[in-house]
This record gives structure tokens, C-alpha cells and sequence, in this order.
């Protein structure tokens, strides 16, 4: 759909570390991440309709005005999408798209089955998938219905890229004939209970936490609010960034220092460690690590959770690279790193960022400390916006704000 190869290659690398791991000796496994499916069985899985299991993914935020219109509008963007996806040939069965929503809230939705289905059983997964929404996200802003076969997601921002072109050298290839199972086959009961769902833990099965990316999303079953789901242990944190070493430290601001780590699934992670005396108190950590959590752009650093244990508050972030802007615009030699294409790239990824943040957002945000020393570069050289401690709410409409602290740099 809008996924990159370079993208689709590190996600499917990064579930395939999972499932090894965590899977070595199962027969039959599969893995929902936030941007692919990495799925193997030992009978046949191509072009054969496979709704179960399901996983239920909802927003803990809640619809604003009324919760009827928003369902209605919904259930029309959703069966469009329908529409479109089943309308894909063998390479590609996928839509995107829109729709305004009450209270100027506006309703991003996604749509996508196995490209192999045919049309008629990709109708079938995600009808399937859409009539559930009712009974898991009722009143909620946001949702994912996941299925072997296809997947569904809807949300108050915008998720997804725009799609991109197929070759149109490469003819579609001739779809399988339809063999669709359903639950009523107790040969797919029996594959079923094999199934290992390495995302969550659902009502029919027991499954394995391995969610790799969907870190602002609860699993219905059991229900956990997003403090939980996101909190870390303080051990965990203190091995991965060896006892807080020195060697590791990436940098001292305001609030504290922040520490390079690697947790035991190989996986780097920055984490800053709020000094006991800093200003930063307990609401402006609330505060970011509540925004952080809902805010999900390409252009803004990505939070993975945080600690809060006796007098230790730590947020744990992406690890990103290249560290801040300021490293490189301040050194005589490292600024020369900095050609025109470099900088215009940057520009352009911080105003996508903070676009996002005033008006793409379902939440409308003032960032009020945006500084070199806070826009982080990854591998890529690409921008991305952090430390939200002293951000600001404003609501949906409204153009200006009134303040009575100063605050920022």
C-alpha cells in the first residue's frame, strides 16, 4: 500500500527476530505489527480465506459529540473502502482514505486483505472485520480488527502515506480458486487452537505479547489503560542502559540526562532519566508522556513507554542516531555535513512535524520549546521533534491562546 521497500524489508526483518525468538518450535504463527504480517504455516495458507483469530486493537480515546453520527459516517467510509480494496488485483488489495465526522473531527480509515484472496472472499474477511466494530470500539475514536486474511483500522489522524504505484510492467497474476474455511470446519478448529497470535492476549486463546509497534493502542481482552501498557520496569531500563554508565550517556538538558540502551530483544531505545531536582514536575511528566503516547508522525521522535518507580521517572524513546540538530549546526566541522539538500530536507520534515502537531492532529498542539537541541535526526538524516514537556492543548478552532508563565527557550 504505502509502505516502502526499505520499510517493508525492516519490518518483516523485525517480526522475523521476533517469531524466532520468541516461536522456534511452532508450526503455525502469526504476527500482526503496526505496518506489516508476517505469517507461516505448515499446510496451505495461499489464497485460502482465514478469518480466526481476531484481534481487537481500540483507542482508549473516546468519540467527542455524538456517538451515532460518528458511527454512521464510519460505517460509509468503511464499506467505500470495502469497495475499493476488493476492487484490487492479485498484487494489491488496499484503500485508504477520509471522511469529516461531527465536531469537526475528521475519520481516517484503512482497508486491506491478503492480495492472493479472490474479490469475493476479501468482501467476505472484511465484512467480517467491519461488523465487529460495534461491539469492540463502540464510542471509541479509533480502532483495528485484525484477521489472518485481512485488516481493518480507522483513527482521528492520519496514519497511512500516500499509496503507492505498481509496476505496471509486472502483469497481476491468476488468484487461487477460492477455498475459504470457516469455523464450523473442525479441521480449522484444531489449526486454530495451534495458532499463536504473537501480538496480545485474546478471549478464545492464549497468545504471546509481542507487539512490536502498536504502543498507544489497548487489547480489549484484558482491557488495560495506556499508563499500564506502556509502563516499564525500572530493572529492565537500569540493565539495558548499564547501570546508567556514563559511556552510554547521549546528552544533559534541562529535565535530566538521556542514556543510550539496548533492551534484551536487541532492540535500542534513548532514555531520559528527569533529574530529582529538575523542573519538570509530576504534571509536565504526565503531560508528555499522555501527548507523546496519542501523537504518531514520522517527523516526531516516537515514545515506547516510561518508568515510574519510587523517586525514578524515565521516558523511553526510539533511539535515533544521528542525535539533535544542535550537534551539527554548532560544530565547525560537522556543519559541513549540513549541505543545502541536507538542511531543505530537515526544514521541510520539521514543518511536516509541527504541521501535524496544529492541525493534523486530532489533538491540537503547541510545542513551546522547539529548539536545535530538540529536533533529532535518525539514519536518514530526517527530523523528528521531541521533548514535549512543555506543550500546550488548545482546542479544535481555536487561533490564539493566552499565557500567563513563560516558558521555552
Amino acid at each position: 500500500g504505502d509502505l516502502k521497500p526499505d520499510e517493508c524489508l525492516k519490518c518483516l526483518n523485525d517480526s522475523r527476530v521476533a517469531v524466532t525468538q520468541s516461536c522456534p518450535n511452532q508450526k503455525e504463527v502469526i504476527l500482526w505489527s503496526g505496518a506489516c504480517t508476517l505469517r507461516y504455516s505448515n499446510r496451505s495458507i495461499f489464497g485460502v480465506l482465514n478469518t480466526q483469530p481476531t484481534l481487537e486493537l481500540i483507542y482508549t480515546l473516546n468519540v467527542t459529540g455524538s456517538v451515532d453520527q460518528f458511527s454512521e459516517a464510519l460505517q460509509k467510509l468503511m464499506t467505500n473502502l470495502t469497495n475499493i480494496a476488493v476492487s484490487g488485483d492479485s498484487r494489491r488489495k488496499y484503500a485508504t482514505g477520509s471522511t469529516p465526522a461531527p465536531q469537526f473531527q475528521t475519520i481516517y480509515g484503512y482497508t486491506q486483505c491478503s492480495p492472493d484472496l479472490s474479490s469475493q472472499d476479501c468482501a467476505q474477511c472484511l465484512s467480517e472485520a467491519i461488523s465487529l466494530i460495534p461491539h469492540c470500539c463502540s464510542g471509541k475514536a479509533g480502532g483495528n480488527v485484525l484477521k489472518p486474511s485481512c485488516r481493518i483500522r480507522f483513527d482521528p489522524y492520519v496514519f497511512y502515506g500516500p499509496t503507492l504505484k505498481l509496476d505496471t510492467n509486472a502483469p497481476p497474476t491468476t488468484p487461487p480458486p477460492s477455498r475459504s474455511t470457516t469455523n464450523t470446519s473442525s479441521q480449522e478448529k484444531s489449526n486454530t487452537s495451534r495458532t499463536i497470535i504473537a501480538v496480545a492476549v485474546s478471549v478464545a486463546s492464549v497468545v504471546l505479547v509481542l507487539s512490536l509497534f502498536s504502543i498507544y493502542l489497548t487489547v480489549r481482552k484484558p482491557r488495560k489503560n495506556i499508563e499500564k501498557s506502556l509502563q516499564f520496569n525500572f530493572d529492565t531500563i537500569r540493565v539495558a542502559t548499564n547501570e546508567f554508565a556514563d559511556s552510554n550517556k547521549l546528552g544533559q538538558g534541562g529535565f535530566g540526562a538521556v542514556y543510550r540502551g539496548l533492551l534484551s530483544n536487541g532492540q535500542e531505545i534513548a532514555v531520559k532519566r528527569l533529574s530529582r531536582d529538575s523542573g519538570q514536575g509530576d504534571m509536565e511528566f504526565k503531560n508528555e508522556v499522555l501527548l507523546v503516547a496519542k501523537l504518531q508522525h514520522r517527523n516526531l521522535v516516537r515514545l515506547l513507554g516510561f518508568c515510574l518507580e519510587a523517586t525514578e521517572r524515565l521516558l523511553v524513546y526510539e533511539f535515533v542516531p544521528n542525535k539533535s540538530l544542535d550537534y551539527f549546526i554548532f560544530d565547525p566541522i560537522k556543519k559541513t555535513q549540513l549541505n543545502w539538500q541536507r538542511r531543505y530536507k530537515i526544514i521541510g520534515g520539521i514543518a511536516r512535524g509541527i504541521l501535524y502537531l496544529h492541525e493534523d492532529s486530532r489533538l491540537r498542539i503547541i510545542h513551546r520549546d522547539l529548539k536545535a537541541s530538540n529536533i533529532l535526526l535518525d539514519e536518514n538524516m530526517q527530523a523528528k521533534i521531541s521533548d514535549f514537556g512543555m506543550a500546550r492543548l488548545v482546542q479544535v478552532d481555536q487561533t490564539q491562546e493566552n499565557t500567563n508563565k513563560i516558558v521555552g527557550t
